[in-house]
């Protein structure tokens, strides 16, 4: 079966790998290392476009092997024209039910807006300080606590993230947590 044709409440992932230049020339094999069960959130906004779309062909190659799921930060429809699985971003819509959308947030309004869009599932960030963003606020297990609770939504903790730290906001009734340098 594949992932297109599974019930969308019991098909995401506990884990998403976001990725990030820091990972470096080894992405398809980071890719290809991740746990069962994992999805990949292809990034990599800095490459020009020609060369972003050869490198996400090489990790959508391993992600179908391994019945990955596998979202491109990005439009909808950019999304659905390179065969991803679906788009991570706060703007546009679903084009198909099939396709998934995920939606970084950061607060309340981000929260909002993400579920009027429809979104599928949710990266609340950052709630570690993460190298992602080192001048950034970091939101702590309270305030990440509060405000996975004004949403029905899935939602993955992200930012200074790993194992651990999953754990300990297990209480919160995540869907799972993303994260970069824990996965590479």
């Amino acid at each position: 079966m594949s992932l297109r044709q599974t019930p969308k409440a019991n098909s995401l992932p506990d884990l998403w790998l976001m990725t990030d230049p820091r990972l470096g020339a080894d992405l398809v094999g980071v890719v290809a290392r991740l746990p069962k069960g994992a999805g990949v959130i292809f990034r990599h906004y800095e490459l020009p476009r020609a060369e972003r779309r050869v490198l996400f062909d090489a990790v959508r190659r391993v992600c179908r092997r391994q019945r990955r799921l596998l979202l491109l930060a990005g439009l909808p429809r950019e999304a659905q024209a390179w065969g991803a699985d679906g788009f991570h971003g706060r703007v546009g819509r679903r084009l198909t039910p099939q396709q998934w959308h995920s939606a970084p947030v950061h607060d309340a309004p981000e929260i909002r807006a993400a579920e009027t869009l429809g979104a599928d599932c949710l990266l609340l960030s950052p709630v570690f300080a993460t190298r992602s963003h080192p001048d950034g606020a970091a939101l702590g297990r309270l305030r990440f606590g509060l405000l996975r609770g004004q949403t029905g939504l899935p939602v993955y903790a992200l930012g200074g993230m790993n194992t651990i730290r999953a754990h300990s906001l297990a209480g919160f009734k995540l869907a799972g947590w993303a994260g970069i340098d824990a996965l590479s």
